[in-house]
């Protein structure tokens, strides 16, 4: 069953300082909570990269967690990018989707589409909605702050 989840937020910057930022898939692991991000095909960018995000306990070692496998199927800079959900536990769908408010600021929307039975969905479904909009913030801060990136 499919089951949706979207979020956006405004960040504080230019739309090709935020697609810049979103798509440096490992930077990701900076904003992205007790996440870790890595690029593991040849390509880095457009349709056809895979990534692999491992978001849980000791995310840098796989260790306690779950292992998303994700293939870009769309991509549009400084727009938008899909991608699908590959990996044995997520199955699904992923967009982000970027809209020019001013030169310095972008709405930035992130929608995932999850496809898993509904109780389950509706059980991890707070969590996860947490978490992304943590994350989100998170990127909007060290955005907004950028010599603070690592405190």
């Amino acid at each position: 069953m499919e089951n949706s989840l979207s979020i956006s937020i405004k960040l504080p910057v230019s739309i090709q300082r935020a697609w810049q930022s979103i798509q440096e898939w490992e930077s990701q692991s900076d904003w992205m909570l007790a996440t870790q991000v890595w690029v593991t095909s040849d390509i880095r960018e457009g349709v056809g990269t895979e990534i692999e995000a491992f978001t849980g306990l000791f995310p840098k070692a796989k260790k306690i967690g779950i292992l998303d496998l994700m293939r870009v199927t769309k991509w549009n800079p400084p727009y938008s990018c899909e991608v699908i959900h590959t990996g044995k536990v997520i199955k699904g769908s992923g967009l982000f989707r970027l809209e020019k408010v001013s030169e310095e600021e972008t709405l930035f929307y992130w929608s995932e589409i999850v496809i898993a039975p509904r109780a389950l969905f509706y059980l991890i479904a707070p969590g996860l909605y947490i978490g992304v909009r943590i994350s989100l913030m998170r990127l909007a801060r060290a955005l907004a702050y950028p010599d603070r990136s690592g405190e």
